[in-house]
Formats: C-alpha cells, sequence, structure tokens
C-alpha cells in the first residue's frame, strides 16, 4: 500500500510462500513501478522470516529504506492492518475462495474496486486514483444513476448517468 495516496498494489497469491518467492515478488513490484519506483522513500515490512536479505537488497538498491516493525507489535503498521481488516469484512469474509487462482481474480477485482471508486475518509472521500473529487453532493431528483456490480453483485458502485 502507498501510504500518501491509500493505492494497494497485489503482487502474487501462492499456498506456500518462501523467502525466494516474495523476492521475486518485490523484484517484479519494482519493474512494474519503472521510474516512479524512485518515489517511495520507505519500505515498512514485518519481521516474518520470508523477508530475507535479498528481499531488502531489491528495495535499498532502489534507494528505498527498509524499516522493519518492532516485534510482536501489529499496531505498527497501521495501515496494513487497516487494509487486511477492510479486505476481510467488506470482501473475502463474505466469499468461498476455492484456489489460489480464484483468490488472485477475486483480489484483483476488488482492489480495481478500492483504488478506483472506494472512498477514503483520507482522501476527502476520493478514491486513490482519482485526480479530483467532483461534485460534493448531487441532485438525485433531476440527475440519473448507473449501478454497476462488482464481485457478482457483492460490492455496487454507482456513478452519474450521461
Amino acid at each position: 500500500m502507498e501510504i500518501g495516496t491509500r493505492r494497494v498494489h497485489i503482487l502474487g497469491v501462492t499456498v506456500h510462500p518462501s523467502g525466494e518467492w516474495v523476492a521475486q515478488q518485490a523484484r517484479n513490484l519494482m519493474l512494474d513501478r519503472g521510474e516512479r519506483a524512485g518515489q517511495f522513500r520507505f519500505l515498512i515490512r514485518d519481521r516474518d522470516s520470508k523477508y530475507t536479505d535479498v528481499f531488502d537488497e531489491v528495495f535499498t538498491s532502489e534507494g528505498i529504506e527498509v524499516l522493519r516493525s518492532p516485534p510482536q507489535a501489529p499496531q505498527a503498521n497501521a495501515y496494513a492492518e487497516r487494509w487486511v481488516r477492510t479486505v476481510r469484512r467488506e470482501c473475502l469474509d463474505r466469499m468461498l475462495i476455492y484456489h489460489p487462482r480464484h483468490l488472485l481474480a477475486v483480489l484483483c477485482e476488488f482492489i480495481a474496486h478500492y483504488n478506483e471508486h472506494r472512498p477514503h475518509q483520507s482522501r476527502h472521500q476520493g478514491p486513490p486514483n482519482a485526480t479530483d473529487t467532483g461534485p460534493a453532493v448531487v441532485d438525485l431528483a433531476s440527475a440519473r444513476l448507473c449501478r454497476r456490480k462488482i464481485l457478482n453483485g457483492l460490492i455496487n458502485e454507482y456513478s452519474q448517468a450521461a
């Protein structure tokens, strides 16, 4: 998660993550970000043994300082904890996930909704990818609304019709 924008990125899903797999996901993230990777200053991570020195080196080679959270302190990374709570409450607790590929598809669709449409208080009710927040109040008496179903109707997105 990018703290400044609240934009979330999904890197991959596996049943048995290893240090090598996690390091490869970090490399993939840095390749996807391209020149934007230089905008990141810090990476906050926990002390899981899957985060090896190779993982840390991927970020430090780009000039990103890797910060480890204190031991047994889940509140130290409140942004990550809040994201986990949100994705579980709004999505995963309401669905039966069959296999890793299904989980990846569900997460990708939810993250698209989260980054493009879902309002965030810290962003003045705008989504992470919004360039402007648009009109604050819409007159529903004169406006027509369109509904778009996300995750087979688990979530509904509403927008003003043309």
